[in-house]
Order: structure tokens, then C-alpha cells, then sequence
């Protein structure tokens, strides 16, 4: 008996999921190589999907609602999946996030979440060396975040750099191209503003780490502060004052949004000769 024939669907949103989307393909005459050949994978990605071993994609829930006659079901399903995908301490702030009209975000060491590239994801999260298919889960939920920035009316991005993330090398000089490329592409985007902080500003306001303050559709605005093993939701209006002010602060340090674009794309030149 194989492990998916095993599985329990009880057990997890990924596991439900997974039984189900073997159940209904075998059910409709379908096999394995033509579900994956339709949904644009590898048969042993969908293999390990179908095993609860891999996340699945929101394009293949699309492809299996198509040609299993799901009426939508895994669409509708794919996001409480990705959802569970998270560390139980995280899944507030992604609600939070998702449901925030203006998003200010300051990182120091590596490019927000919410706009990098799936290899320059797969390199930080490699970093601290967890096993290989936890990285490739984490890469697809944290990809999933930037679904919002396609909504038709997405948040205002704001996002302030330190310098130190435009030089520090994640992965291979491939990965740091594209991830570059992405956010040049990013500035260019009416909703998102992106400065960067160059290192002659000297010390500035984010030195004591990065953060986000989110202004939400509803409710009070909060503050999420990253840490060593998790972050940290505040939402203590001194809290969210001193982030403003921070904020504003961090903003006046950097270079303007066009002279941010310029040392960028100085960083991307360099690394292409």
C-alpha cells in the first residue's frame, strides 16, 4: 500500500486535500501523468502532492477543478491549505496582511516576503539548513502572500531597504539578478514605493531591526516586529505611533524613489559583467 493510499484525511487541511484530489482523479478515469501533463508539473511533484508531501499550486487547483468537474472546489480549498501552510504564530499576520489597504515594511537583511522571487525564497530559507521539502512548502505559502498585490484593488506597498539587502548574495548571482530585476519591475508599479537606505546615510532609525506597519481595512492599524524564532504582533496605539515615526524617519534617510531605481540597477549592472 503506498502513503497516499494510507493517508488519513482527517488529519490536515493537506492531507483532505490530497485524498481528495486522488479520489476525484481516479474516480473520473484520470491518470496521474495526465492530471500533471495538463497542470503544466512533473508527475512526481503531483505524485508527492496527491502523497501530502508537497503543497499544491493554486494553477493546478485551477487545472483539477477544470478537468475533474470540481465545480471550484480546490480553488476554494487551496487557500485554507496554504493557510495551514504557516507557522500557527504567523497565520494572524497573514490575515492581518491581507486584509490591510497600506502595507509599510522596512528590512535590513532581505527583501520583504511580499515581493521576492521563488529562487532568492528558496535561498533564505535554505539558510538554516531544514529538511528539503519543508523549504519548498515554505516557498509556495510565502509566494502565496503576494497574491494580494494582483487584486484588483491591491494595498499600497511601501517598502524602505537598507542598503545591505541589495549586496548581500542569496543563493547564486542568477538568483540575485532576477530578484533585481523583480523589484525594479516592483518600483515601476503604481501601488508599491520602494527606497533604499545607502550605507553613507550612516546609522538610522531601523537599526533595531525590521518591521511592518499595516493600516487595515477595519480596526486598529498594527505593527508586526520580526524575531530569532517568531514575530511579534503589537498593537498598542505607542506602539504603532513610535513605528510611524520610525517609519517617517527611515524615509527621510533614503534616497528618493528614482534614486533608489538608479542604485539598483547599479547593484543589478555590476553583477552582470
Amino acid at each position: 500500500m503506498t502513503y497516499a493510499e494510507e493517508l488519513d484525511p482527517s488529519e490536515s487541511v493537506l492531507a483532505f486535500y490530497a485524498t481528495e484530489l486522488r479520489r476525484r482523479r481516479e474516480a473520473a478515469g484520470m491518470s496521474q501523468r495526465a492530471l500533471a501533463k495538463e497542470a503544466l508539473m512533473a508527475p512526481s511533484l503531483l505524485n508527492k502532492v496527491e502523497a501530502a508531501r508537497r503543497l499544491p499550486t493554486k494553477p493546478l487547483s485551477v487545472v483539477a477543478d477544470k478537468m475533474l468537474l470540481a465545480d471550484e472546489f480546490f480553488t476554494r480549498l487551496w487557500p485554507v491549505v496554504i493557510k495551514h501552510a504557516y507557522p500557527a504564530w504567523f497565520r494572524p499576520y497573514v490575515d492581518l496582511e491581507a486584509a490591510a489597504t497600506v502595507i509599510r515594511s522596512f528590512q535590513a537583511q532581505v527583501v520583504p516576503g511580499l515581493l521576492q522571487t521563488a529562487d532568492y525564497a528558496r535561498a533564505v530559507l535554505s539558510a538554516r539548513r531544514p529538511d528539503p521539502d519543508s523549504v519548498e512548502e515554505m516557498v509556495t505559502a510565502r509566494l502565496a502572500r503576494q497574491d494580494i498585490l494582483a487584486r484588483d484593488t491591491p494595498p499600497e506597498l511601501w517598502i524602505v531597504l537598507d542598503e545591505n539587502v541589495l549586496r548581500r548574495r542569496m543563493g547564486r548571482v542568477d538568483t540575485m539578478r532576477g530578484q533585481l530585476d523583480r523589484l525594479l519591475t516592483a518600483a515601476e508599479t503604481p501601488s508599491i514605493v520602494l527606497q533604499v537606505i545607502p550605507f553613507d546615510a550612516g546609522a538610522h532609525a531601523g537599526v533595531g531591526g525590521p518591521f511592518a506597519a499595516l493600516t487595515l481595512d477595519e480596526g486598529p492599524d498594527v505593527v508586526y516586529v520580526d524575531g530569532f524564532l517568531q514575530g511579534q504582533i503589537l498593537a498598542e496605539p505607542e506602539s504603532v505611533k513610535a513605528a510611524r515615526r520610525a517609519y517617517d524617519l527611515l524615509m527621510g534617510a533614503a534616497l528618493s524613489p528614482n534614486r533608489s531605481i538608479d542604485l539598483i540597477a547599479d547593484v543589478l549592472k555590476d553583477l552582470r559583467r
